[in-house]
């Protein structure tokens, strides 16, 4: 027969295992992020931030999630992917939205990650049908070095997003515009977690 000392280690085992098998199939990227103010409040803010990614968005379905951004607009795009957990973002101490589109991929030798979320939109906006609501997404894009999982990055709390041909290079690409404000930036960052191959 089992003591229950020995079943209370037992268990306890199991929930370290469980959480280093979770810490494992997540990345983490930690740092700070520094918030220009917006309307009547100027001040400039710092915080901690945290994004989780536990998966990214195959590559397979971006085509034509992005035909659909193209063609039908914002909300339809959100319908689209407003199901997928792929992770979260938060700042601070409040708990963060889900993430629902990643894209990596490398650019100049670095990884860039891009990540984006149905943004938390305020009463006031919809009381006084503010143009912001045309921005229903938050956004982040980081660059990390592979070698040292250091980077850095910006955030925008209000964004909106299009598909664009880029006149340099004649290819397409995901544009990501702000409402207002200047982008917040990421700074510090770096990988305190990484997922299993």
């Amino acid at each position: 027969m089992r003591s229950k000392t020995g079943l209370s280690l037992v268990l306890f085992a199991i929930m370290i295992m469980s959480g280093a098998v979770f810490a494992q199939n997540s990345d983490k990227y930690s740092g700070t992020v520094l918030s220009y103010g917006e309307r009547f409040n100027t001040r400039t803010r710092s915080d901690r931030f945290d994004l989780i990614i536990n998966g990214v968005t195959p590559k397979g379905d971006i085509p034509a999630l992005l035909k659909k951004l193209d063609e039908d607009g914002q909300d339809a795009f959100l319908s689209d992917i407003e199901d997928r957990d792929l992770g979260k973002f938060s700042i601070g101490s409040r708990v963060g939205p889900t993430v629902n589109f990643v894209m990596m991929d490398e650019v100049d030798g670095k990884t860039r990650i891009i990540a984006v979320f149905q943004r938390w939109v305020r009463f006031y906006e919809f009381r006084s049908a503010s143009r912001s609501l045309d921005y229903p997404f938050g956004a982040v894009e980081m660059y990390i070095d592979p070698k040292t999982g250091k980077g850095e990055g910006t955030f925008i709390g209000a964004a909106k997003l299009n598909w664009e041909k880029n006149k340099k290079t004649g290819e397409y690409e995901l544009e990501i515009t702000g409402f207002a404000t200047f982008p917040s930036k990421l700074m510090g960052v770096k990988q305190t977690a990484k997922r299993l191959p």
